[in-house]
């Protein structure tokens, strides 16, 4: 049931959540919503609207690329980034144009607070999170900014945070495999985070099954740091319009949005490389078999992305 407001904030409110819907990332048979079935955003939507504020969105993600180059390119944002930060900017610009007080999106940038689960140093992290800024810059992306877990908690270091946040946040790990087992969309979060994380274990050396286990765990938790940061996020912007770069079913309190035009709803930028088709369209794909079927291209000496042959 939507909450009621005027007639005017029911029409901005509902045009806002109408540029939203083209770029969901649904879950299997959620295909096609109407507006109406998206309860929580359209009144965190309609909080801001109600008072004439700027929107601010949140969305965590942008954490670092994948350990494994046989997926990236490279361990700093590249072109599959640049593209998808210039949708964010763009979506926030469409908005700002039908609701002139405008959009904020903070990209939530969590890959500090998992990293020591996915293999991927601080250092790493660091300098993927202080490239994607200068990309913000670089692009005039000004409807984005960054939040980071080195924005809170003071000079403590990674490791003393990561504790804190779960020790405060993150769900008991008993409650989290019952919810595995008897939530649908929470099954194939779980299931699709393994199978991350093993693609990602690029440099394994024992046997198959062994890796499986492992990553099965890990991949609990990932999603305990992962709930805790979006606890975090919730408690440091009560407010915001929450995003997830996930698939999300109808009626959830996060809304699910896919950053570029692809078909696959779990791969992001960050676990793959992009291609740029004949036909002029981006996808994303295994850097193994970009590089098979393009031609590489660099900008500021580095290497960003494929051009199909």
């Amino acid at each position: 049931m939507l909450t009621k407001f005027s007639s005017a904030e029911e029409r901005i409110t509902t045009e806002i959540m109408g540029l939203l819907l083209p770029h969901r990332r649904h879950v299997v048979g959620q295909e096609h919503a109407p507006v109406s079935a998206f309860g929580p955003q359209h009144a965190q939507i309609a909080s801001f609207t109600a008072t004439g504020a700027p929107i601010l969105f949140t969305i965590p993600g942008f954490p670092c690329k994948s350990p494994n180059l046989d997926k990236v390119i490279g361990t700093l944002p590249d072109e599959g980034e640049r593209l998808s930060l210039k949708f964010l900017d763009d979506l926030c610009g469409a908005i700002t144009a039908v609701y002139p007080p405008g959009a904020k999106m903070l990209i939530c940038s969590d890959g500090h607070v998992f990293g020591d689960h996915i293999g991927v140093p601080d250092e790493t992290i660091d300098a993927y999170g202080a490239a994607l800024r200068g990309m913000i810059r670089q692009e005039a992306c000004t409807h984005l900014d960054v939040f980071d877990l080195g924005d809170v908690l003071g000079d403590a270091d990674y490791d003393e945070k990561r504790r804190s946040v779960h020790y405060r946040f993150a769900p008991a790990l008993d409650e989290l495999r019952a919810e595995v087992r008897t939530d649908e969309h929470m099954t194939r979060l779980y299931r699709g985070i393994t199978r991350f994380l093993v693609e990602d274990a690029a440099g394994h050396t024992g046997t198959k099954s062994a890796l499986q286990r492992v990553c099965r765990d890990r991949a609990y938790a990932v999603i305990q740091r992962s709930n805790a940061w979006g606890s975090l996020i919730a408690e440091q912007f009560p407010s915001s319009v929450r995003l997830s770069i996930h698939p999300q079913p109808v009626g959830s309190a996060k809304f699910g949005i896919r950053l570029l035009a692809i078909e696959d709803q779990w791969t992001t930028p960050w676990h793959s490389c992009l291609l740029i088709g004949r036909d002029g369209v981006p996808v994303l794909l295994p850097h193994r078999r970009a590089r098979s079927l393009g031609e590489l291209v660099c900008k500021d000496g580095l290497p960003s992305h494929y051009v199909a042959l």
